[in-house]
This record gives structure tokens, sequence and C-alpha cells, in this order.
């Protein structure tokens, strides 16, 4: 048993090497094909509203909640200091650089990340994406660039809806539950929060959309089995950006936050 497990290791790291590969190389080929062929506007748009206008009210709703609860804990927390003053720019700071980007990114991966590898893998197994390269379709222009970049530049706008409307919900609670002064509450805000925390948020969103749409576009496009394999490509889809985007959030916060 424990002589197999050098070759269980080994036969692991090389699938996971394979996979990094084709990954990369599936990624390589889109921004190619990005640059040396004609952008399809109209299906650009058309996912721009799939991705974001659609997942517009789930955004907001979970930007307006999260910023209601930072606003009550933070206030439990911070009374027993008698600190409860400082309420606001904990809030916003939290929303801007960390909860706003990494919750919009994790929202729209549940709900557009998936949807993608579900299409695009449906596509797969019913060979409708064999019948576009029999009509010379290019595919990566026609179904995966249009994806990949509409993401990519719509995420900062979901994720300013999210901030502002956190900010929002912690004002709310803040003021009219636990009886804060709401002038102090935005004064805090505005001595304390810079553009670069909002601005740094934003860029993190936008790779953060890169993440989403890629992976889903990923799995997707490599669906094997039938619709059972559409349903594991998709579940693999969530989990794999999900993943990706906390572990490159860290990385990006250490790097636009580092002061």
């Amino acid at each position: 048993m424990l002589v197999n497990i050098p070759q269980v290791v080994g036969r692991h790291a090389l699938e996971i090497c394979d996979t990094f590969g084709f990954f990369s190389l599936f990624f390589v080929r889109s921004v190619i094909t990005l640059f040396t062929t004609k952008l399809r506007v109209h299906k650009l748009f058309e996912q721009m509203q799939h991705i974001g206008v659609d997942s517009l009210n789930i955004v907001i709703l979970t930007g307006a909640f999260t910023g209601a609860v930072l606003a009550l804990q933070t206030y439990i927390g911070l009374k027993r200091f008698g600190a409860e003053g400082n309420i606001g720019p904990i809030v916003a700071l939290s929303l801007t650089r960390e909860l706003g980007p990494v919750l919009t990114g994790l929202m729209v991966t549940g709900r557009a990340g998936s949807s993608i590898a579900a299409e695009i893998g449906t596509m797969q197994i019913t060979e409708q994406i064999d019948a576009l390269k029999t009509l010379c379709i290019d595919v990566n222009q026609y179904l995966i660039v249009p994806r990949i970049l509409a993401s990519t530049l719509i995420l900062p706008f979901l994720t300013l809806f999210a901030m502002f409307f956190g900010i929002t919900g912690g004002y709310i609670i803040a003021v009219h539950a636990l009886g804060l002064n709401g002038v102090e509450y935005v004064e805090q805000i505005n001595q304390f929060l810079e553009l670069s925390d909002i601005t740094g948020g934003l860029f993190k969103s936008s790779i953060f959309g890169l993440i989403l749409s890629l992976v889903g576009c990923y799995k997707g496009y490599f669906t094997l089995g039938g619709a059972k394999g559409v349903g594991k490509a998709t579940t693999q889809s969530v989990v794999a950006s999900s993943i990706l985007i906390l572990i490159s959030n860290y990385f990006l916060a250490a790097f636009l936050f580092e002061s």
C-alpha cells in the first residue's frame, strides 16, 4: 500500500499539470482570437445582458444585506471599546476592498458561470460546436471571446452596485436601527475612504469576471459524457471558479493594498 503512494501522487501531479497546460493554451487561444479577429459586438452585448444585467438584482440584495449585517456585527464589537463611530469606515473599506468584489464574483459565478458551462457543454455533447466548425465558423470568436470579454467588462459595474447598496444598507442599520449619527457615518467614510480603495476593488472584480467566464467556457468546451457530463462540468465550473477567485483575491489584495 505504501509503495503505491508515490505512484498515486505522481499520477495526480501529472493530471494537474495537464489540466493547467490545457487551460493555459485555451486562454492563450482566446486572447489571440480577440486581437486577430473581428469582435462580434452583438454577441458581446448579448452576453453582457445575460451575465451582468440579469444578475443585478441578486448582486444588489447581496450587497445590501452584507452591509447591513456587517454594520450590526461591527457595532456589537466596537461598542465594547466605545468606538461605535468607526462603523462607517469599516463597512465602506470592507465592501470596497474585499466583500463587494468577492461576493459579486461568487454570486455571478453561481448564476452566470454555471450557465456558461452548461450552455457550451450542451452544445458540445449535441455536436452543435462540430456543426459550427463544419460551417467554418471560428468557435472561439463566436462562443468564447464574447463571454470572456463581457464578464470581464461588466463585473466592475456590478461591483459598484454591490458597494453602494452595501454602504447604504450599513447606513440604514447604523442610523435607523442602532441610533448612530448619520452625518458622522458619512463624514467618517469621506475621511478614510480613498479612491484607490474603490479602483482596487473594481480591478479585482474585473479579474474575477475573467476567471469565472474563462473557467465556465473551458469546462463547457471540454464536456464529455452526455447529460451527466454537463452536470459534472457545471458543478466543476462553479467550484473551480469559486476557489480560484478566493485564492487570487489574496494575491491581488497583497499586491494592490500592500501599503
